[in-house]
């Protein structure tokens, strides 16, 4: 078993987080209770959980000029990140996206997230062109959408023509196209972003999911031309549909939820980093379950994504069996 070598393609910004006891409405004006700022962006928080986990982690991406950008760079290299392929733009802003935190008391915490995109949405195809040969070099390439869709669509026929798996965690949710499905190993919306990509509804009965609906949505994904059709349920963990079977494994039970953002891009880089260690999909499922799990467990994107170390940590609190990681570590 050898140490994974991963690839990210995707949006890197800032994080400006403010916590309220309650959703202002339209034109009305609410005081708050904090304010912190933090490095995040799709990509960026996909690329520090991989290396966090002790995967060899490369980002490309673009960033503006500016202090966002520079804060930005600490924060790649603190990862460990390899950042050599990172492009800057002259004009545009570092991303920046500001997220609204509700904290009711005997309520888990909501989010709602605006984002600018800035510097994020200037890559150009003869900027990442050097990846039609470099790509070969990785165990798996990682995509989002928050970069130009023309680029992630450039970058995933880059690595099917190269033989290597794609991930793409579809969101924000973006009209996709058959040939970008068609490119795809592995692709991981969560419910309301499977609903736009299949037209399958995705009920709950209180807090249980309907696993029938779940089901039909993977398979629609499947159809589509996705080899492994991944969604993330949040409270009810996440569901795979591939050709080995439909897998589930529920949501880690008994933590304090302090803010969800980058849950969903910590489980994609657990996930991937799992796959690539060769796991069976169960256990796949189980370590990034957990590693999401801690990430919810702590405020802002980046500073609650988890080390490895905690995660074994917790899996053995919660008495759950530790797969071969030796090659992370």
């Amino acid at each position: 078993m050898k140490k994974p070598k991963i690839l990210i393609v995707g949006s890197l910004g800032m994080d400006f987080t403010f916590s309220t006891n309650v959703f202002p409405n339209e034109g009305e004006t609410i005081i708050g209770k904090s304010f912190k700022t933090a490095p995040g962006g799709k990509g960026a928080n996909q690329a520090v959980q991989v290396a966090r986990l002790g995967a060899d982690t490369t980002m490309v991406g673009k960033l503006g000029k500016d202090a966002n950008g520079e804060e930005l760079l600490k924060t790649i290299d603190a990862a460990g990140i390899h950042r050599e392929k990172l492009l800057f733009d002259e004009e545009a802003p570092t991303q920046v996206a500001d997220i609204i935190l509700e904290e009711a008391e005997g309520k888990d915490t909501r989010n709602r997230i605006l984002i600018i995109q800035g510097a994020n949405m200037t890559i150009k195809p003869e900027e990442i062109a050097f990846l039609k040969e470099d790509i070969r070099n990785y165990d798996m390439v990682i995509l989002q959408l928050e970069i130009p869709m023309e680029i992630n669509e450039i970058v995933a026929a880059y690595a099917y023509d190269a033989g290597v798996p794609v991930m793409l965690n579809s969101a924000p949710s973006a009209p996709l196209s058959d040939e970008l499905l068609s490119h795809l190993t592995y692709i991981s919306p969560n419910e309301h972003e499977a609903r736009d990509i299949t037209g399958v509804e995705i009920r709950y009965d209180g807090d249980e999911v309907n696993m029938d609906d779940v089901r039909k949505a993977c398979e629609v994904l499947r159809e589509k031309g996705v080899k492994n059709a991944l969604i993330t349920l949040g409270g009810s963990g996440a569901a795979i549909l591939n050709d080995d079977g439909f897998f589930h494994y529920p949501c880690v039970k008994g933590l304090n939820v302090v803010d969800p953002t980058a849950a969903g891009d910590s489980f994609v880089g657990a996930f991937c980093t799992a796959v690539c260690l060769g796991l069976g999909m169960e256990e796949v499922l189980c370590f990034a379950n957990h590693v999401a799990a801690l990430t919810v467990c702590g405020f802002g994107a980046m500073p609650s994504l988890p080390t490895l170390d905690r995660v074994v940590a917790l899996m053995k609190e919660k008495g759950v069996s530790v797969p071969d990681l030796s090659a992370l570590e």
